[in-house]
Order: structure tokens, then C-alpha cells, then sequence
């Protein structure tokens, strides 16, 4: 009897770790399962990002990300007009608007607007014009390279200008401007606290920067250079017929676009409140 308890108990023993290594397995595999459709969902999501907004987020997070794990140098990358100038350092010009700081969630909070309002002005008020918005963003970027540049020579305001070492978010928040006046009449909410439209999404970003003590001059460059670009593309075209930052054929050769028409609201970006902007960090489209 006593063996028969030994062999009984060893048999339970035995029967309760095959079971428990069973339910390890199937936990693993439930984890592997839900971890590779998460994968595979964001690669799905990667791969549908249109071309420019893709190949400008995949810029930069790579360049971020390697500065962050020191494998490249920030100083390599800031802009400085004297080493452009004197030691002809040209990629400084391009490298400053892919630098995004630090990886924390001021990083993450701007990863979000570069993705969300990049492919949507891509996908919408630029569909099938791939080179437009290309050289749309060509156009902010040497706008507000520009007024650095000029501000930086300007007394009493130079100094302000000359701690300006990287545009990246200029150049994100000019999109999320320019987003704005093209769609002025939706609904958004900021951290659901209250509700405004599209078309005052800078400027509530702005009171929001103002708030926690941020620099507001990265902001108010990016409404600077939106606005210079609305204008010359949406406005001046309408008031004179004349439409002025057409995009070069060499850049349109780049890229082979389908000819799609885009209708656009007769109304939109003509309102009073159309002419204002602001945004949150976390919008929301209702």
C-alpha cells in the first residue's frame, strides 16, 4: 500500500508539472501570437504611410535614435551657417530637420503630429501631387532656415536665433499649420477639456507650449513659414491668378503621380476663424 501511495503521489506530481509546462506553452504561445500580430500591424501601418511621410519619419527616428545611442554625433548635425559657409558642412541644411532631441515623450509627442498631419496633407489635400508636397516641404524648409539665417544677423535678437540649432519641429509644426487651413471646420479636442476647430489647432498648440514654459519661437517659425506658404499657394493664386510656387519640373520628374482631382470645400480656409491656428497633443477628430 505504501508503494502504492509512493507511485501514486510520483504519478500526480509528475501529471501536475507536465500540465503546469502544458499552460507555459500555451501561455508563450498566446504571447508570441498577440506580440506578432502587433508586429505585423505595425508593419502593416509602416507600409502604408505614403512615401514622403514615410522616408521622413523613417529619417527621423533612425537619426535620433542613433544619437541618442551615440553612434552619431548632434554636433555634427546642428545647423551652424558659419561651417555651411566656410568648411562647406552643406548636409548641416538638411540634418537639422531630422534631429528630434532626446527619445522621451516630448520626442514621442512630436513623432505622433509628424505622422498623423504629414500623411494626412499627403494622402488628402495632396493626393496624387507627390512632388507639390514635396517641394512644399523644400519651400518651409529654406523659409525657415532663412529667418534664422537673417535673425541671426539682426542686433538685440540675434542671440535668440542663434540658440535655434535644429528646425525639426519648425518644419512639423508648419505641416501641422498649413493641415489646419486646409481643414478649418473640424472638430477637435484638446485632452478633452474642450473642443475648438481645426483652423485655431497652432494656436491652441502654442498656448500649450506657453503653459508648461517651452520656447515659443520653434512654434511661432512653424506658423511663420505655414502661412508664408497658405499665402503664396491658396490666397495670392486666387487674388491674382498667378500662382507663384509652382513646383519646378526637375522636382516633378522625381516623382511619377497618378492625376487625381482632389475636391476641396469652396469655403474652406475663407472664414474669419480660418485665419487663426492652434494645437494639442492630443487631438482629436470627432
Amino acid at each position: 500500500m505504501a508503494a502504492f501511495s509512493v507511485v501514486s503521489l510520483t504519478n500526480l506530481q509528475f501529471s501536475i508539472r507536465t500540465a503546469a509546462t502544458a499552460l507555459d506553452f500555451v501561455g508563450d504561445s498566446v504571447q508570441s501570437g498577440i506580440t506578432t500580430e502587433m508586429a505585423q500591424a505595425v508593419e502593416e501601418w509602416y507600409r502604408q504611410m505614403p512615401i514622403i511621410t514615410r522616408s521622413y519619419l523613417t529619417a527621423a527616428v533612425v537619426t535620433t535614435v542613433g544619437c541618442t545611442l551615440e553612434i552619431i554625433s548632434p554636433y555634427h548635425l546642428y545647423l551652424n551657417p558659419k561651417l555651411v559657409v566656410q568648411h562647406y558642412e552643406i548636409w548641416r541644411l538638411v540634418t537639422n530637420f531630422l534631429y528630434f532631441r532626446k527619445m522621451d515623450l516630448d520626442f514621442l509627442f512630436h513623432m505622433f503630429f509628424l505622422a498623423r498631419y504629414c500623411k494626412l496633407l499627403e494622402e488628402n489635400s495632396f493626393r496624387g501631387r507627390t512632388a507639390d508636397f514635396f517641394y512644399m516641404l523644400l519651400f518651409g524648409a529654406t523659409v525657415l532656415t532663412g529667418i534664422v539665417l537673417i535673425g541671426g544677423m539682426i542686433p538685440y535678437i540675434s542671440e535668440t536665433f542663434a540658440r535655434i540649432l535644429f528646425l525639426s519641429n519648425s518644419l512639423t509644426f508648419m505641416m501641422v499649420y498649413v493641415w489646419s487651413k486646409h481643414n478649418p471646420f473640424i472638430h477637435m479636442s484638446f485632452l478633452g477639456l474642450f473642443t475648438f476647430t481645426a483652423a485655431y489647432l497652432p494656436w491652441v498648440l502654442l498656448g500649450f507650449s506657453i503653459l508648461v514654459g517651452s520656447s515659443t519661437w520653434v512654434d511661432l517659425l512653424g506658423i511663420i513659414a505655414g502661412h508664408v506658404y497658405y499665402f503664396l499657394e491658396d490666397v495670392y493664386p486666387r487674388m491674382t491668378g498667378r500662382r507663384p510656387l509652382k513646383t519646378p519640373p526637375f522636382i516633378r520628374a522625381l516623382f511619377a503621380d497618378d492625376n487625381v482631382v482632389v475636391a476641396r470645400p469652396p469655403n474652406a480656409g475663407l472664414g474669419a476663424g480660418a485665419r487663426f491656428g492652434a494645437i494639442g497633443p492630443d487631438p482629436q477628430v470627432q
